[in-house]
């Protein structure tokens, strides 16, 4: 289990990160998004230890991760959004090198390699020079590296960039199959993958989390409403005494097509009415086609939840807090590329 308290990070006046707190258990998948400048790079950074926070703690079953950095690496797998390799490896060597970074036992590392191979489906490239790869076949080697040494956590940025749609499913098998053991935190753009795979979302925006949810609560986030779907075939059916009796709804939208009438009915209770629409519209001797609830899209929701600054109208709780901010500084939306490459400065100093 990895879990993050009360973590900031700033770079000069810019809050990349700003107090957030989660925590990811084992045999969990969570998706972590946000819009472009959120702060998703910063915190996955912070998590593998390649930046420090100004405040806050990253905890591993309970220890610091900064504690102990080798053994926290020996634990962790990262896949970044920029694939790191070495083009003028093969795909072998390349990862017979990390293998050796690691210091790998060589029994272990032949048994992981043959799993990695076949898992990222590698076969037909094994000594082909990383350079020469597509970039689909380079997210795969990307993902082997992170976990040809068995990490109990995994920290996937953009995993299935760049694949076919066969290549997608293949990978997203692979982490599934994963997160029924490690905990894994997941990023993507591709809302689909993270409905597909994600146990839990996090949605960060200007460094603040919105929103952690199970996937399947996400949509009360948004109004606290849901959507009854009802078609029938009738002449020219009204819902206006059934909408009446239930003040907690009002129609949304409604269309006909070949005969077919369709109404969007949003309610704002927990309440599961499809039984009382239903008895109504036998009632009235409507022909009932179809009558469902409606979730939100996590498309819908992450537009809906990252429109706004989180931060507007927010009060500074600490002194902490307060630093990350000078006076009279506005807080601006980080520029991902130059925190990038702020980043890699730090590390080589």
């Amino acid at each position: 289990m990895i879990e993050i308290k009360n973590l900031s990070r700033k770079f000069g006046h810019i809050r990349a990160v700003n107090n957030i707190s989660f925590k990811v258990e084992k045999a969990e998948i969570v998706g972590f998004l946000g819009p472009n400048g959120a702060g998703k790079t910063t915190t996955m950074r912070m998590m593998v230890g390649y930046l420090e926070p100004n405040s806050g703690s990253i905890m591993l079953d309970g220890k610091d991760i900064f504690a102990d950095p080798l053994g926290t690496a020996a634990r962790i797998g990262y896949l970044p959004e920029h694939n790191p390799l070495y083009h003028e490896m093969g795909v072998v060597e390349f990862l017979a090198y990390i293998a050796a970074l690691r210091r790998m036992d060589r029994s272990f590392y032949q048994q992981r390699l043959e799993y990695v191979i076949d898992k990222c489906g590698l076969e037909g490239v094994l000594n082909q020079r990383i350079g020469t790869l597509s970039k689909g076949y380079k997210q795969r080697v990307g993902l082997s590296q992170a976990i040809l040494h068995d990490p109990d956590v995994l920290i996937l940025d953009e995993p299935t960039s760049g694949l076919d749609p066969n290549q997608i499913m293949e990978i997203r098998e692979l982490i599934k199959e994963l997160g029924n053991e490690k905990t894994v935190l997941l990023s993507s753009h591709i809302m689909q993958e993270v409905q597909a795979m994600c146990d839990r979302v996090i949605i960060i925006n200007k460094g603040h989390i919105v929103v952690d949810e199970l996937k399947e609560n996400l949509s009360l986030h948004i109004d606290g409403s849901q959507r009854l779907i009802l078609e029938v075939k009738a002449q020219q059916p009204d819902l206006a005494d059934w909408l009446f009796l239930y003040p907690q709804t009002r129609l949304l939208e409604y269309s006909e097509l070949n005969e077919v009438h369709k109404f969007v009915i949003q309610t704002t209770t927990e309440e599961d009415l499809r039984t009382a629409l239903t008895s109504f519209a036998v009632e009235k001797g409507w022909a009932i086609q179809s009558i469902f609830n409606q979730n939100y899209s996590l498309e819908e929701i992450f537009h809906n939840l990252t429109l706004h600054d989180p931060a507007a109208g927010a009060t500074i709780e600490n002194e902490e807090t307060e630093e990350l901010e000078p006076e009279g500084i506005e807080a601006e939306e980080p520029d991902t590329d130059k925190l990038e490459n702020q980043a890699d400065e730090e590390a080589d100093q």
